[in-house]
């Protein structure tokens, strides 16, 4: 059974709350934190937004205890999923767990939850939360947690199978890939996504095909970064895509930040033009 919101208290969830995000992250840091993060900055900007913010039990211990605004609860479904402590034995059965056993004990939670949701938000891995949002007639919006540039190539896979480059051959790894829409030249064995993992790319390529059932798609990167590639998916789809920066911590939140040290503007601001490597 899912567990009911942990902290339920420490939000005061009267009718006069507008909006009732219901955030499902991948139960991973890299995950969780960019997820965790936009939260923050949402429920910052407007008391009006509540968020209920889905996590196993596992993770409610890493993270529960972490500074996070009030109206911010968490809701607790079982560890159905292999522990987060051993999850590198074996990331293919992990991955296949993520997958497969959230859904349930996620909607036994949303059964439980008020006030009414208004949004889901979960991780694109989760393509079963799109489907969940569409039974119950709750928009979803799909959160792409790492680079545009990683979201596009999988999402044209299609083109690397046709020029055989999917899955990937080692003796193939200096080709060059240039076929990618909004991605420049780049040589085969750059490409992360290689489909040597036949388990976990088969699992992958069933999340992407949900993405166009959502209703929007979040992308964490800055458009300055990947434009061509942001301008190509805005194009591919027919809802709303938003790219919302790189979301780092919110340093609102527990960080001990000089905000009127400038210095690094004008260190910056005194380099070359393109001489800056951002990492």
């Amino acid at each position: 059974m899912a567990h009911p919101v942990s902290d339920m208290n420490s939000v005061n969830a009267e009718p006069t709350t507008q909006c009732h995000v219901v955030a499902m992250p991948s139960p991973g840091r890299g995950h969780i934190n960019p997820m965790m993060n936009l939260c923050r900055i949402l429920a910052s900007k407007n008391s009006n937004i509540l968020v209920t913010f889905v996590v196993t039990e596992e993770w409610l211990g890493f993270i529960g205890s972490d500074p996070k605004p009030d109206n911010i609860r968490f809701g607790t479904i079982p560890n159905v999923v292999p522990s987060e402590l051993v999850r590198a034995a074996d990331i293919s059965s992990f991955a296949e767990a993520v997958m497969t056993k959230l859904e349930a004990p996620f909607e036994q939670l949303l059964d439980q939850l008020e006030p009414p949701v208004t949004v889901i938000m979960a991780d694109t891995f989760l393509f079963w939360a799109v489907g969940v949002g569409n039974r119950r007639n709750i928009p979803v919006a799909s959160f792409w947690p790492t680079s545009m540039s990683m979201f596009t190539i999988v999402q044209h896979v299609d083109l690397l199978v046709k020029n055989g480059h999917f899955p990937s051959d080692s003796a193939k790894s200096k080709e060059h890939v240039d076929y990618i829409p909004g991605i420049s030249s780049t040589q085969l064995g750059n490409i992360p996504f290689n489909g040597r993992n036949q388990q976990l790319s088969k699992r992958m390529l069933e999340a992407f095909s949900w993405v166009n059932k959502a209703h929007y798609l979040i992308l964490t990167s800055i458009y300055e970064f990947e434009s061509k590639v942001f301008d190509v998916l805005k194009a591919k789809f027919s809802f709303p895509v938003y790219a919302m920066a790189q979301i780092v911590p919110n340093f609102e939140f527990g960080e001990n930040t000089n905000h009127g040290d400038n210095n690094y503007l004008h260190c910056l601001d005194c380099q070359p033009r393109s001489s800056v490597l951002y990492i």
